[in-house]
């Protein structure tokens, strides 16, 4: 056999695999609820280990990630600065530098870490870093009083306590 009988057998088997046996019900589209009560989209077949069942995963699918009344109110308190990033379901919130008009040689960014769907005390880390310009025009990174954060924090927890409290009447 030549090399270009084998060529024409490949092509003619290809095009054999080609064949469109497809019934009409299977070009519908199926919606995402329906692909989960069939099985359909399992990697690993029906028995596969799964954890939490239809239940949580219907609590997974929609809301924030995170303790609303912390998120509003971390938003509504450093709303002054310009928000780079904020990830409702990661719970991250990031500021650009921002330099406040009565010192404009120095200047702040927040990071916003909401740890937890609860509103605990625990359940916000923050990062403050302030730099100051030098006398060479060099932005240079400066200590951020340990009060400033706590007193970040505290307003945070005023604001979403209060958020809370408006809700619930």
């Amino acid at each position: 056999m030549n090399l270009k009988n084998l060529f024409s057998l490949c092509i003619l088997v290809s095009l054999a695999a080609c064949s469109s046996d497809f019934a009409e019900e299977d070009l519908t589209p199926v919606q995402k609820d329906a692909r989960r009560n069939k099985g359909m989209g399992k990697f690993l077949g029906d028995d596969t280990l799964t954890f939490g069942g239809a239940k949580k995963r219907a609590q997974e699918d929609t809301g924030l990630g995170v303790n609303s009344y912390l998120w509003r109110a971390t938003l509504d308190t450093i709303s002054f600065m310009p928000i780079v990033s904020a990830d409702p379901f990661g719970g991250v919130i990031l500021t650009d530098w921002y330099s406040p008009p009565q010192s404009p040689k120095e200047r702040l960014k927040i990071n916003v870490l909401i740890l937890d769907r609860q509103l605990r005390s625990d359940g916000l880390k923050i990062s403050l870093f302030r730099q100051e310009r030098d006398s060479t025009g060099q932005w240079v990174d400066r200590p951020v009083l340990p009060e400033t954060v706590t007193d970040l924090e505290n307003a945070i927890f005023a604001r979403a306590r209060h958020f809370r409290s408006t809700a619930v009447k």
